[in-house]
Protein backbone atom coordinates (compact mmCIF):
# COMPACT_ATOMS: atom_id res chain seq x y z
CA UNK A 1 0.00 0.00 0.00
CA UNK A 2 2.69 2.21 0.53
CA UNK A 3 3.79 1.60 -3.40
CA UNK A 4 0.75 2.99 -4.40
CA UNK A 5 1.02 6.26 -1.55
CA UNK A 6 3.66 6.85 -3.34
CA UNK A 7 2.89 6.12 -6.68
CA UNK A 8 -0.21 8.53 -6.26
CA UNK A 9 1.53 11.36 -4.82
CA UNK A 10 4.41 11.36 -7.82
CA UNK A 11 1.15 11.41 -10.11
CA UNK A 12 -0.07 14.48 -8.47
CA UNK A 13 3.22 15.96 -8.38
CA UNK A 14 3.67 15.65 -11.57
CA UNK A 15 -0.02 16.68 -12.55
CA UNK A 16 0.83 19.60 -11.25
CA UNK A 17 3.93 20.68 -12.40
CA UNK A 18 3.55 18.69 -15.93
CA UNK A 19 0.04 17.88 -17.04
CA UNK A 20 0.83 17.67 -21.10
CA UNK A 21 3.39 14.92 -19.92
CA UNK A 22 0.93 13.19 -17.79
CA UNK A 23 -1.68 12.74 -20.32
CA UNK A 24 0.95 11.46 -22.88
CA UNK A 25 2.01 8.54 -20.29
CA UNK A 26 -1.69 7.95 -19.63
CA UNK A 27 -2.56 7.73 -23.39
CA UNK A 28 0.45 5.51 -23.75
CA UNK A 29 -0.39 3.38 -20.65
CA UNK A 30 -3.83 2.79 -22.09
CA UNK A 31 -2.30 2.15 -25.73
CA UNK A 32 -0.11 -0.67 -24.28
CA UNK A 33 -3.10 -1.80 -22.40
CA UNK A 34 -5.94 -1.62 -24.65
CA UNK A 35 -4.95 -5.07 -26.79
CA UNK A 36 -5.10 -7.25 -23.60
CA UNK A 37 -8.75 -5.93 -22.57
CA UNK A 38 -10.14 -5.61 -26.15
CA UNK A 39 -12.68 -8.66 -26.82
CA UNK A 40 -11.04 -8.25 -30.76
CA UNK A 41 -7.65 -9.92 -29.66
CA UNK A 42 -9.91 -12.93 -28.64
CA UNK A 43 -11.62 -13.06 -31.58
CA UNK A 44 -9.04 -11.99 -34.64
CA UNK A 45 -6.69 -15.04 -32.70
CA UNK A 46 -9.42 -17.93 -33.07
CA UNK A 47 -9.81 -16.44 -36.75
CA UNK A 48 -5.90 -16.65 -37.47
CA UNK A 49 -5.76 -20.08 -35.85
CA UNK A 50 -9.10 -21.11 -38.06
CA UNK A 51 -7.26 -19.95 -41.09
CA UNK A 52 -5.02 -22.03 -43.16
CA UNK A 53 -1.55 -20.00 -44.19
CA UNK A 54 -0.87 -21.57 -47.27
CA UNK A 55 -3.56 -22.75 -49.65
CA UNK A 56 -3.94 -26.18 -51.24
CA UNK A 57 -2.65 -26.28 -54.94
CA UNK A 58 -5.54 -28.19 -57.01
CA UNK A 59 -4.30 -31.65 -57.72
CA UNK A 60 -5.62 -34.18 -60.21
CA UNK A 61 -6.68 -36.91 -57.80
CA UNK A 62 -5.69 -39.92 -59.36
CA UNK A 63 -6.81 -42.34 -55.92
CA UNK A 64 -2.71 -42.16 -54.52
CA UNK A 65 -3.72 -39.07 -52.30
CA UNK A 66 -6.00 -39.86 -49.45
CA UNK A 67 -5.62 -36.39 -47.65
CA UNK A 68 -6.35 -34.37 -50.76
CA UNK A 69 -10.53 -33.85 -50.74
CA UNK A 70 -11.95 -34.78 -53.99
CA UNK A 71 -13.75 -31.42 -54.46
CA UNK A 72 -12.35 -28.04 -53.42
CA UNK A 73 -15.64 -27.25 -51.93
CA UNK A 74 -15.66 -30.82 -49.28
CA UNK A 75 -15.25 -29.53 -45.67
CA UNK A 76 -12.05 -30.36 -44.08
CA UNK A 77 -10.54 -28.62 -41.14
CA UNK A 78 -11.86 -27.12 -38.11
CA UNK A 79 -15.51 -26.23 -38.08
CA UNK A 80 -16.12 -22.62 -38.54
CA UNK A 81 -20.00 -22.33 -37.08
CA UNK A 82 -18.73 -20.03 -34.55
CA UNK A 83 -17.62 -17.41 -36.84
CA UNK A 84 -20.91 -17.31 -38.52
CA UNK A 85 -22.22 -16.58 -35.45
CA UNK A 86 -20.72 -13.13 -34.42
Amino acid sequence: MAVLGRLGAALRTLWAKEPVITVSIGIAALAVLSPFISPYTKYSAMINQATPYSYPVPLRDDGNLPEVPSHPCDPQGPNLEWLKRL
